[in-house]
């Protein structure tokens, strides 16, 4: 049934009106002057690594409906989005959607505008024509610098009045957490909001991958690390 569901979205633009999901998920990813043309490939491919992990797959599956609508952004300056809305119920859309994801140019360039970003990931998910029982967003970044556009708590909190609830996964420089643990509470304290928010610190480098991972399955179940739940789950990640 779920197969059948995701083909009459994917044939009928009347139909995708009607579409209902667990998860609406925006991916809003750094492409800042901090992040150089290597690392927003690497980036991109641990969000593709990660989407299309079997366990990350198995969680979508294990949902309510079956399946999450997930769409991909990457901020500096400006936002872009890479991937539009893309329903993900198996394997197959998974596969579909990472694929999509490594192909197109870099399209967001220059300085910071968090605030701004955030604002614009607000926008994706009312804009659409899907209906969730669940609306994140996913913020990376390895800054707080915010140089353009509104500021970043005010925009927050107009995301979160919205009934959307906002991660964040801090990109700590130099695999060493004690010199960036200031980063990780100016996002705790500036950047999260909303039911079940939570902060995942992510190391550069392959550990990477790994925090994407964890955290997809986390927001895809609803919880946060801390849980009794959130550790079953992470648990079973091989």
């Amino acid at each position: 049934m779920r197969h059948l569901i995701l083909a009459l979205f994917l044939a009928s633009p009347a139909l995708a009106q009607q579409i209902e999901t667990d998860l609406e998920l925006v991916l809003l990813a750094d492409a800042s002057g901090s992040i150089d043309a290597d690392e927003l490939l690497f980036q991109r491919q641990s969000y593709a690594t990660a989407i299309t992990d079997p366990a990350v797959v198995m969680a979508i599956q294990n949902t309510l409906y079956g399946s999450i609508a997930v769409t991909y952004v990457e901020w500096a300056s400006n936002q872009a989005t890479v991937v539009d809305w893309t329903i993900i119920a198996d394997m197959d859309s998974a596969t579909a959607f990472a694929d999509a994801l490594i192909g197109p140019p870099r399209q967001a360039s220059g300085s910071n505008a968090i605030g701004a970003a955030l604002l614009y990931g607000m926008d994706q998910i009312e804009g659409n024509d899907i209906t969730g029982l669940r609306r994140v967003i996913d913020f990376s970044g390895d800054t707080m610098a915010n140089t353009l556009g509104p500021a970043i708590t005010t925009s927050r909190d107009r995301v979160v009045a919205a009934g959307i609830t906002i991660n964040a996964l801090p990109i700590l420089r130099n695999n060493d957490f004690r010199s960036n643990s200031g980063l990780v509470n100016l996002y705790k304290q500036n950047i999260i909001g909303g039911p079940n928010a939570f902060v995942m610190p992510a190391m550069d480098g392959p550990a990477f991958t790994d925090a994407i991972r964890r955290k997809l399955i986390l927001e895809i179940a609803g919880t946060v690390p801390n849980t009794a739940i959130a550790t079953a789950l992470l648990q079973q990640i091989p």
